[in-house]
């Protein structure tokens, strides 16, 4: 007999106070935030910590150029610019990324052009693109989302076809590797955030890598105060743009330092513990895990959960679904996340033009774009019917993923008490 729902007064699963929260802090990071108070030097990309993480990342990443920043949205911010995106011009991306993705275009006075994206792994569609680029159109922006690498090789044969930069936004997916290559690389520019939460954390700040050197020069230009003239194919290029004060600061530094010496073992735990709950939740009727397509090694910065009423056999709308086993499941002890209800052409931003000091940047010139949440069925279900599962990440471990499955499976065994 099944047992008592903790909600409706059961025992609960998963005890009080056992989850661990992210990151681990180990002595030795400990130390080497402290050591920074032995320096005269606490801020700028050429004091030691900040260079010898741009000297590092570079390396880990198997390119020529890191730019260490105060934060992943500047960072994003940064690599537009310094591939040239001008007020106006437009720049293509998923509908489904978390805000930041579109506040860096906004940043640039530039206008986000959304396209929806793929069902299974949640990054941007690539055959939507080609059919969305314009004369406008001045970069392609494809979202590592949850540490999932989005399929870049047609994504690079489309801008290559029409002479359009790549921007990837790998906030999200530090030591992701798409087809067996480190994410950091693989375009023209890549951005990275060091958020508290992300897998490689400083607590804040973030990178941006590249192998241009023209790039490199003009965003590191807008990071800093000044402007620059550099060569590029060729050409004199010359970039006279607003200094940002994107500066880093060396506590933040010193922690990512430290910490990224345990990426990689870190993301391996990841993986294991969430091949271990997709594998469980196959067994599972009306709840799923993530895909994982042939070309991606992702680090699960988030672990996607799915809700699927139609393998449950009860008349229930998948958002009436999500919201009672979440509800049941947050009663068992298992922490249910969801960081954005919203895709981003439906946030009030775009629908009521609100936020913005004076005409957004789609009201540029003879700009004709809208933005109709309708033309995004893909990203739209993807919030309606998934949520993350917290504390898949070290210091957990398999005995409390155990215990999440337990709870999953105690939650669905009897789906109609759900109704209840």
């Amino acid at each position: 007999m099944t047992k008592e729902l903790a909600i409706h007064g059961g025992p609960k699963i998963i005890p009080d106070g056992i989850i661990k929260s992210w990151p681990p802090i180990t002595q030795a990071d400990r130390d080497a935030v402290r050591s920074v108070f032995d320096t005269d030097q606490l801020h700028t990309r050429s004091a030691p910590k900040a260079a010898e993480l741009e000297r590092r990342w570079a390396e880990y990443c198997g390119v020529e150029h890191c730019i260490v920043t105060n934060g992943g949205t500047q960072a994003l911010h940064m690599a537009l610019l310094g591939v040239g995106v001008e007020p106006g011009d437009e720049v293509i991306l998923p509908a489904f990324s978390y805000w930041s993705s579109a506040a860096a275009i906004i940043h640039a006075s530039a206008v986000p052009i959304f396209v929806d994206i793929d069902p299974r792994t949640f990054t941007i569609a690539p055959e939507l693109i080609e059919p969305a680029i314009t004369e406008r159109t001045a970069a392609i922006m494809p979202v590592h989302i949850h540490g999932m690498p989005a399929d870049l090789d047609p994504i690079i044969d489309i801008a290559a076809r029409h002479g359009i930069p790549v921007v990837d936004d790998a906030a999200q997916a530090q030591g992701a590797r798409y087809r067996g290559k480190v994410v950091g690389g693989l375009t023209d520019v890549t951005e990275f955030s060091l958020n508290r939460l992300k897998n490689l954390t400083g607590g804040e700040g973030g990178l941006v890598t590249t192998n241009s050197d023209a790039i490199y020069e003009c965003a590191a230009a807008t990071g800093g105060m000044g402007g620059v003239t550099v060569e590029n194919g060729g050409k004199e290029r010359t970039f006279f743009g607003h200094g940002y004060n994107y500066r880093p600061q060396e506590f933040p530094a010193a922690l990512a330092l430290s910490q990224l010496g345990r990426l990689d073992e870190y993301n391996a735990r990841r993986r294991e513990m969430a091949d271990y709950l997709t594998e469980r939740l196959e067994d599972i009727p009306g709840v799923a895990g993530p895909y994982t397509p042939d070309y991606a090694d992702p680090v699960h910065f988030m672990y996607v959960i799915e809700f699927r009423p139609e393998e449950l056999h009860i008349d229930i709308s998948v958002e009436d679904l999500k919201t009672a086993a979440w509800r049941a499941l947050e009663a068992e002890g298992v922490p249910i996340l969801q960081w954005q209800r919203q895709i981003m052409p439906a946030m009030d931003f775009f629908q009521r033009e609100e936020g913005y000091a004076s005409t957004p940047p789609w009201r540029f010139g003879a700009s004709t774009v809208t933005y109709d949440p309708s033309d995004y069925p893909v990203s739209e279900h993807f919030v309606n019917s998934h949520a993350y599962l917290r504390g898949v990440f070290p210091p957990n471990g398999m005995d409390l993923m155990e215990l999440y499955v337990a709870a999953i499976m105690k939650v669905f065994a009897e789906p109609s008490k759900l109704l209840e």
